[in-house]
């Protein structure tokens, strides 16, 4: 490996919105900083399998459900 070509791993406390922590290695910031989330996988829809509810800004998502309504979606 060439040398000096790596940024710095090192551990920081990666803080959830629940307030609960832990610690990890990252390129992030500096050693002992603090990565605070805004979006984590306790509250994320994705992960926790709640409802997206769509804004149909302009009719665009109705628009979209016409055209396809007979796709079966």
């Amino acid at each position: 490996m060439k040398k000096d070509i790596h940024p710095d791993y090192h551990m920081i406390t990666v803080k959830m919105t629940d307030g609960t922590t832990y610690e990890t290695r990252s390129t992030y910031g500096k050693e002992g900083d603090v990565l605070t989330l805004d979006i984590d996988p306790s509250v994320h829809p994705a992960w926790t399998g709640g409802n997206a509810r769509l804004m149909d800004t302009g009719g665009r998502v109705s628009k979209f459900k016409k055209k396809y309504e007979g796709l079966g979606f």
